[in-house]
């Protein structure tokens, strides 16, 4: 689950590294406050803010059990834990 969130926020930091490299190629200053102005935030944020619903519904889309597929829960056998297993 940790990597899960982790990939996200990296996902969301996405675009302002890439601004911040942007910054740094054309030497315009990447620490000044006037090279980062509310509207390039906000812009850098909405579309922070779709990567990361487009990662969350590619995410469901592509991960996890087959359609129709049964869950078969760990439990035990003879004294032995059995892990849980997709049929």
């Amino acid at each position: 689950m940790i990597r899960t969130i982790l990939t996200e926020i990296g996902i969301f930091l996405v675009p302002f590294a890439v601004y911040a490299i942007f910054l740094i190629a054309t030497r315009s200053g990447v620490t000044l406050p006037a090279s980062w102005p509310l509207d390039m935030i906000a812009k850098l944020t909405l579309v922070a803010l779709v990567m990361v619903i487009v990662s969350f519904v590619l995410l469901a889309e592509l991960t996890g059990a087959p359609p129709n597929s049964t869950y078969v829960p760990a439990h035990i056998e003879n004294g032995k834990l059995v892990p849980g297993v997709e049929k």
